[in-house]
C-alpha cells in the first residue's frame, strides 16, 4: 500500500493531502537542516489510532520542552480522521511530525502520514528480539544547577521529548545487527535505561517492572496502558530502577513500543533467556493488545 500523506497548516487547521511520489519539504526546513522537530508514531487498526490520548499528551509535552508553538489537538485529530478516510481498514503506522520550519519564514511544518508498518518489526513480534546491553554513550542531568560551582547541568538536553534527533539511536541499532542482534537495551552506572526505540517491561508472577520513565529515559505510551490495563486486572504494577541481573532473573522480558506491541526478549549479550513457555507469552501478549483498544 502506498503512504497516505496529509499536510497540515498548524495555526489554522487547513489540510491537503500529498501526493507521496512527490517531495514537499523545503529545502530550508529545521527539520532537514537540523533535525530540530518532533515526531509521534502511533498505531492504526480497524480505521483508528490506537492509545491516543498518551499520544497527545506525549506530543504536546515534546513540544513545550522544544519550545515550539503549542499544538492545537482539534487540528490534528481532524486532519488524522482525513488521512484515517483515505488509508482505510488496515493496520498501518500513523505519524505526525512537527519541524520548527523554514528559515525564510519561521513558521513551523506539519504533516501527517500514515504507512504500512515495516517487515522487521512484524517479524520481532513473532520471533521475539536479540538484544545487547551498551551505554548511550553519555550521561543526563537536567536539573537546574543550584550554584556556579556545583557539575555541569545541560537542561536543554530534552531527552524525555521525542523529538526528530534519532540518528544515534539508529546507529546503536545498526552496530546491533552488524553484531547478531535486533536491538541494543541502553545501561548507565549499572542501570536499565530503554531500547533504541522502545521501553523494557520485566515480567515476575502476576507481578511487571519497568524503569522510572522520564529524566533520561522516554515515557512510554504503550507501557503506561499496559501498567493501567494490568492493574485493572489485578497485577502489580512497578516502577523502579532495575539492572541486567533483574533481567536475566526474570520469567521474561519484553520490548513495548506503539508499533512493536510487545516482543519478547529471547537473548541478552551471550545469554539465551529462558521461554516461559506459549501460555505466558500469549498472556502478556494478550494484555498488552487489550491495553491499546
Amino acid at each position: 500500500m502506498k503512504p497516505t500523506i496529509v499536510v497540515l497548516e498548524p495555526y489554522g487547521g487547513s489540510t491537503r493531502h500529498h501526493n507521496p511520489e512527490l517531495p514537499f519539504i523545503f529545502w530550508d526546513d529545521a527539520a532537514v537542516t537540523r533535525g530540530d522537530g518532533i515526531f509521534e508514531s502511533m498505531l492504526v487498526r480497524g480505521g483508528r489510532v490506537c492509545n491516543l490520548q498518551p499520544h497527545i499528551d506525549r506530543f504536546c509535552a515534546s513540544a513545550e520542552l522544544l519550545g515550539l508553538p503549542a499544538p492545537r489537538p482539534e487540528h490534528w485529530l481532524k486532519a488524522t480522521e482525513e488521512a484515517l478516510g483515505s488509508w482505510g481498514e488496515a493496520e498501518g503506522t500513523c505519524v505526525w511530525t512537527y519541524t520548527r520550519g523554514r528559515a525564510a519564514t519561521g513558521h513551523p511544518s506539519a504533516w501527517i502520514v500514515i504507512k504500512p508498518i515495516d517487515e522487521t518489526t512484524l517479524r520481532l513480534r513473532i520471533d521475539g528480539a536479540r538484544v545487547m546491553t551498551a551505554p548511550r554513550g553519555y550521561t543526563v542531568n537536567t536539573e537546574l544547577p543550584t550554584n556556579l560551582s556545583g557539575p555541569a547541568t545541560a537542561p536543554w538536553l530534552t531527552v524525555g521529548a521525542k523529538t526528530l534527533s534519532y540518528a544515534a539511536n539508529m546507529a546503536a541499532k545498526r552496530y546491533a545487527n552488524a553484531n547478531g542482534f535486533d536491538d541494543v537495551i541502553y545501561v548507565e552506572d549499572g542501570r536499565v535505561l530503554e531500547g533504541t526505540t522502545s521501553t523494557i517491561v520485566a515480567v515476575r508472577g502476576t507481578n511487571l517492572y519497568t524503569p522510572p520513565p522520564g529524566g533520561d529515559i522516554l515515557p512510554g505510551t504503550t507501557q503506561h496502558a499496559l501498567f493501567e490495563h494490568a492493574s485493572w486486572k489485578g497485577w502489580r504494577c512497578h516502577e523502579q530502577e532495575l539492572s541486567v541481573t533483574d533481567l536475566l532473573e526474570a520469567e521474561s522480558v519484553w520490548l513495548l513500543s506503539a508499533l512493536l506491541i510487545s516482543a519478547r526478549v529471547t537473548r541478552i549479550n551471550e545469554v539465551e533467556l529462558a521461554d516461559p513457555g506459549e501460555e505466558a507469552r500469549d498472556r502478556f501478549a494478550h494484555m498488552v493488545d487489550k491495553a491499546l483498544g
